[in-house]
């Protein structure tokens, strides 16, 4: 026993334009709007779902990095301020100083 009728000699109005088809040549587009044949659109790629991309952020079995003050200890750059010695990779002579004393100007 069917649920609904075949429908072979039905017509039905469109969703979009309004104009009538035959119930069998309609065809039901991904919003649930009823449409006819030629007037059918496919749903576009950009309205999703989308999946969600997670960036992992640590890593499982971290250990620190070891031989850190060597590797800081290196100058890159092209003939940097205190330049002196190899123009490859060269220990830094660069080392901040500061301190707190008096100034005297005398004129």
């Amino acid at each position: 026993m069917a649920k609904y009728a075949s429908g072979k000699n039905a017509y039905a109005i469109s969703d979009r334009s309004g104009m009538r088809y035959r119930y069998r040549d309609m065809r039901k587009e991904w919003n649930g709007a009823l449409v006819g044949k030629d007037e059918y659109e496919a749903k576009q790629p950009q309205l999703g779902p989308f999946r969600k991309a997670v960036d992992p952020e640590a890593l499982q079995n971290a250990r620190p990095e070891t031989n850190l003050e060597s590797q800081r200890n290196i100058q890159y750059g092209f003939d940097p301020v205190g330049f002196r010695g190899n123009e490859n990779l060269t220990p830094n002579p660069l080392r901040a100083t500061g301190g707190v004393g008096q100034v005297k100007v005398t004129v």
